[in-house]
């Protein structure tokens, strides 16, 4: 049967190829987005026109805090089941903004929880991440790892999230699911992400600035394998586990309606062969300037994603240098390049 799915960040960078995704299949899709300028908004506003005009899609226009707003949307509306993509992202900026962390990703997300549990929502999936592995060295990073470790607030935050979910799956029997990206990139991508900065700064003549003096690794993980990925999480209630025992409590799910997912390529990248698939792909050589680490910032990341394959039958496994050709050819016909 057809949804009527409440996605937030609906303009942004996954939320908007889930919407199409979900309309595709035929539910109805509301889609929020308070269109920020934290980066490019024509960009945000190009995904959503995208999206305009389809009958089964409406856009809202309003931040996740904006608690008598939220109150409104979920109660004359009535969700089946909700994506919350929407959050302040990136790790770096942070450090400079701390405050837009604490009101989208903890203030707002209150307001999602408390939609959800007063409006019989049927399941709650929401973007957590990677970067909540944090100082942890064991790799690949898996759910059942223990992660209080964070590196920067943007994680913090996320981890926040999980806690958050939790007591309200826990007290309300509410079903939630987080999903752990692992570094997303493709066509429509965000222009903070590497990935579409080396790619600008390459056809411009200009140097690209590679950190940790190019010593990274990244499983960077494909768009469409994400969205394909949530679809099969959002059809796949959280429910609890019933060999949970809290004398040795598993991290990756609960007595509650609770569970986590990574979601990567599981197939992790070093950072120098991620600039060498884009030259490729543009026909030219990167200037690169070498820098070291950034604050908050983490050397390698990789993701087991044994629990989604359990789950849900689904591993990401588009290669990297497909993905990046795909990029680059989208970044090209978008800009006219």
């Amino acid at each position: 049967m057809p949804l009527k799915v409440l996605v937030t960040g609906a303009a942004g960078f996954i939320g908007s190829h889930l919407c199409h995704r979900l309309l595709a299949r035929g539910d109805q899709v509301v889609g929020l987005d308070n269109l920020n300028d934290y980066y490019d908004v024509s960009l945000k506003e190009a995904r959503l026109a995208r999206l305009t005009g389809h009958p089964g899609f409406r856009f809202v226009k309003m931040g996740l805090e904006d608690r008598a707003g939220m109150e409104r949307l979920f109660a004359d509306e009535r969700f089946d089941k909700v994506v919350n993509l929407a959050a302040q992202a990136g790790v770096r900026y942070s450090l400079r903004n701390p405050h837009a962390y604490i009101e989208s990703n903890i203030i707002g997300f209150t307001n999602v929880l408390e939609g959800c549990r007063h409006n019989a929502v049927r399941h709650l999936v929401y973007a957590s991440s990677s970067s909540v592995y944090g100082a942890n060295e064991t790799m690949p990073f898996s759910v059942h790892d223990n992660v209080d470790h964070p590196l920067s607030l943007y994680a913090a935050s996320k981890k926040a999230n999980e806690l958050m979910a939790h007591t309200y799956s826990h007290l309300y029997r509410l079903p939630t699911t987080g999903l752990r990206f692992f570094t997303v990139y493709g066509p429509w991508g965000r222009p903070d992400m590497a990935l579409f900065l080396f790619t600008k700064a390459m056809l411009e003549g200009r140097p690209i600035d590679v950190f940790n003096h190019g010593k990274m690794r990244r499983d960077f993980t494909y768009i469409d394998d994400i969205v394909e990925g949530v679809v099969r999480v959002l059809d796949h209630i959280a429910t609890p586990n019933a060999d949970w025992r809290g004398t040795n409590p598993d991290p990756a799910s609960s007595k509650a309606p609770w569970r986590v997912y990574n979601i990567g390529n599981s197939s992790p990248v070093e950072l120098m062969d991620y600039i060498r698939a884009i030259e490729e792909a543009l026909g030219m050589e990167a200037k690169k300037n070498f820098l070291p680490m950034q604050a908050g910032d983490v050397p390698a990341t990789s993701a087991d994603v044994q629990a989604l394959m359990d789950d849900v039958g689904f591993k990401p496994d588009t290669p990297v240098k497909e993905g990046v050709a795909r990029f680059v050819r989208w970044y090209q016909d978008y800009y006219g390049v």
